[in-house]
């Protein structure tokens, strides 16, 4: 059920087509805390069962070593790094629009081999898209830095115009700005990727950055 994404005709047309549903000229990039940056890596929904399981995404498998590189990037400059992880149970109303995945407890809902956190890093599991939802991330990422707390969030994993859009907006709502780390985020298809990094650029006080543009600013 509802698993069908980034296939047919249409798809592929819109995916050819010059797509730009938000105009480029009144994105607004993060400006706020730019004389101070404290920063935190957020790793999205990057489990087995999102990326060859039940909820399979063949597309974010390219994109694997690159969210490992910023990953280890951060760790060696004392950035944190933030897993937020699905981990439903049978009574989750998310379930009602897709079918089972990421079930608590199972091999499915584990972190891929190829991202495992570390020792020292925050992992948060969620019940629904945005990674700020009834969890403790908030308060998890004003304790770093010293007390201080992070105030701009790097945003890696799936899905583009899903989790990662959501946990942006409830970023922006909480007074972070935030970066995409634009080759460390994918969707079912092609469309739906670019028109999530529009949304968010569009909306929010945030950027849509390669990867290695994103470690040279740690």
């Amino acid at each position: 059920m509802a698993r069908e994404h980034g296939e047919g005709e249409a798809h592929r047309k819109l995916a050819e087509a010059e797509l730009a549903v938000y105009p480029p000229d009144y994105y607004r990039k993060p400006c706020v805390y730019e004389e101070d940056r404290r920063y935190a890596v957020l790793v999205i929904d990057m489990l087995n069962d999102f990326v060859t399981g039940s909820l399979k995404c063949e597309r974010a498998i390219p994109m694997v070593p690159n969210i490992r590189e910023l990953l280890d990037a951060a760790r060696s400059s004392g950035v944190p790094v933030m897993y937020l992880n699905d981990s439903h149970r049978p009574t989750d109303f998310e379930l009602n629009r897709w079918s089972p995945h990421a079930m608590r407890g199972t091999p499915g809902a584990e972190v891929i081999p190829e991202l495992k956190p570390r020792a020292a890093d925050h992992v948060v599991p969620k019940t629904t898209y945005s990674g700020f939802y009834a969890t403790d991330l908030d308060d998890i990422l004003r304790s770093l830095h010293g007390k201080q707390g992070a105030n701009t969030l790097i945003l890696t994993g799936l899905h583009t115009d899903c989790c990662v859009r959501h946990t942006a907006a409830d970023a922006f709502f909480r007074g972070y700005e935030v970066v995409v780390a634009e080759d460390g985020v994918q969707a079912f298809s092609e469309p739906q990727h670019r028109v999530g990094l529009q949304y968010v650029q569009y909306w929010y006080l945030a950027d849509v950055l390669p990867i290695k543009t994103v470690i040279k600013r740690l």
